[in-house]
């Protein structure tokens, strides 16, 4: 979590706001021995900022589920 100080929030507010709208992260704003949080109210789709990355996977990715790993995988724990 961020935490400015009124003043900084005072300079940035439009772009602090947007930071929490977009990330869902609460701001929280210190005032002495004080804190306030500026939280969203709506819930955040985090799957939402996912970036799709097709390449990743080379091959059909129906075969992962049939792979093998027994050869793989030492299961001999001393």
């Amino acid at each position: 979590m961020k935490t400015v100080t009124p003043t900084q929030l005072r300079t940035n507010i439009y772009n602090l706001l947007n930071e929490v709208l977009k990330t869902g992260i609460p701001l929280e704003i210190k005032k002495g021995d004080k804190k306030l949080r500026i939280i969203l109210v709506d819930e955040v789709d985090k799957l939402e900022n996912l970036i799709a990355r097709p390449e990743v996977i080379q091959g059909d990715p129906d075969e992962l589920a049939e792979i093998d790993w027994m050869d793989e995988v030492n299961l001999d724990i001393p």
